[in-house]
């Protein structure tokens, strides 16, 4: 069973940059399409980006976050760069094998906090 583990969340100021990491267990990496999703307190669960051979973002990210992947590291990736406040919000990476729902992914992770302030 793939396993997911995220990293690199911290407190940073407005403007500044983090870069997210997500480990991925599993010999099926490669082929399955892997997403970042984020969730702040009271609000829905909302998608940020997602990669498999092309990548795909959500308005709020466009411009300022990218999405890569290191197949032989297993590991995919979120560059932020010029963080705002509302980007506060837990930060969770996601594994699918197939096309389903908008939020229908098979493995998630456990999360990391990301925090800017103003």
């Amino acid at each position: 069973q793939v396993q997911l583990v995220e990293s690199g969340g911290a407190a940073v100021q407005a403007g500044g940059s983090l870069r997210l990491s997500c480990a991925a267990s599993g010999d099926i990496f490669s082929n399955y399409e892997m997403g970042w999703f984020r969730q702040a307190p009271g609000k829905e669960r909302e998608f940020v980006a997602r990669i498999l051979w092309s990548t795909y973002y959500a308005d709020s990210a466009k411009g300022r976050f990218t999405i890569s992947r290191d197949n032989a590291k297993s590991t995919v990736y979120l560059q932020m760069n010029n963080l705002k406040p509302e980007d506060t919000a837990v930060y969770y990476c996601a594994a699918r094998s197939r096309m389903q729902g908008p939020y229908e992914y098979d493995y998630w992770g456990q999360g990391t906090q990301v925090t800017v302030s103003s």
